[in-house]
């Protein structure tokens, strides 16, 4: 059975590599980058206030606020002076965190975890590279493997994809560590940015306490790939199941509908873990699934960064003065 599956994992990772760069970006941007720019616009605004266009919201004059800033509609309206505050315009930096251990080869659907981690990156960088917003990436298993500074263009999305796909399958073992990653992202990341960390979560444990020291300077949202065979085992007869980061086997009955129930069961506690250290940590968590499309995550993912946003200027607005 495992001889079976590798075979069948190994024709399966050629066919995604064999799929040109282009290719895929130009598959993208039929499939999910024009119904997002249909939908969200796919801009990521600054979350500092300053000198710019875009609103952020019209408030009582202060001693000391800049009389050209007067919002003179708001004023007559009211009787009251007004100023106006808007985002500056600033571009936003943009770190990618993606696990590309071993365990990610697993896909039983429509692709593999790496080929779904792959485009989730391509399709994110571009929503996000618009109107100079920088994208970097910090790429790990067992450490941290590579780190690309924040940069624009075409050609540092070439780059980037390039070493998704040139990371080496096999590290040199151990446990996926996620919480060196993040270290290491608190360290090198010098500007308040968004961080979202492109994994599937089975990882060493730890990680928790870093994810949560992150969350003090950045904003961080997870984006956990998973595949349908994770959470339920078919009926399929005997098979040997392998852990493909310790190389450890079991040999398991699938027609016993209990071993099914129970394995479900592990899932679903794993699953709900992982949700609580997240949402104790507050951060935000998106599903990607290899069975489903890449546009509902990604529109998800971008729905809930604007939510932040506005939650955060209706709580700057009640704040007294």
């Amino acid at each position: 059975m495992i001889a079976w599956w590798r075979k069948r994992r190994a024709a399966q990772q050629a066919r995604e590599r064999r799929e040109p760069v282009e290719q895929m970006l130009r598959r993208l941007d039929f499939t999910v980058l024009r119904p997002i720019a249909l939908r969200l616009g796919g801009d990521l605004q600054s979350k500092v206030r300053g000198s710019g266009f875009d609103l952020a919201e019209i408030r009582e004059y202060q001693p000391g606020d800049d009389v050209r800033h007067l919002d003179w509609s708001a004023t007559a309206r009211t009787g009251v002076p007004h100023v106006r505050q808007t985002y500056a315009d600033r571009a936003l930096d943009v770190w990618l965190l993606v696990d590309v251990s071993p365990s990610i080869d697993w896909g039983t659907a429509r692709r593999t975890k790496r080929s779904h981690a792959q485009e989730l990156v391509a399709a994110i960088s571009q929503v996000v590279g618009r109107h100079n917003n920088r994208v970097g990436a910090i790429l790990f298993a067992e450490r941290p493997l590579d780190v690309l500074p924040p940069a624009i263009g075409r050609p540092h999305l070439f780059r980037l994809l390039a070493k998704l796909r040139e990371t080496p399958r096999r590290t040199v073992g151990g446990r996926t560590n996620l919480a060196a990653a993040l270290d290491l992202a608190r360290s090198a990341i010098r500007r308040p940015s968004v961080v979202v960390v492109v994994s599937d979560l089975l990882v060493a444990d730890g990680w928790a306490e870093a994810l949560g020291k992150l969350t003090t300077r950045h904003e961080v949202v997870v984006l956990r790939i998973v595949d349908p065979r994770e959470s339920e085992l078919p009926d399929v007869g005997i098979i040997t199941l392998e852990d493909p980061e310790t190389g450890e086997q079991l040999v398991v009955d699938t027609t016993d509908a209990r071993l099914r129930a129970r394995f479900a069961e592990a899932a679903r506690a794993q699953a709900e873990r992982i949700d609580r250290l997240l949402v104790t940590r507050g951060v935000r968590r998106v599903v990607a699934s290899t069975a489903a499309d890449l546009l509902p995550p990604l529109l998800e993912l971008l729905d809930r960064r604007r939510v932040v946003a506005a939650q955060r200027g209706a709580f700057r607005q009640r704040r007294p003065a």
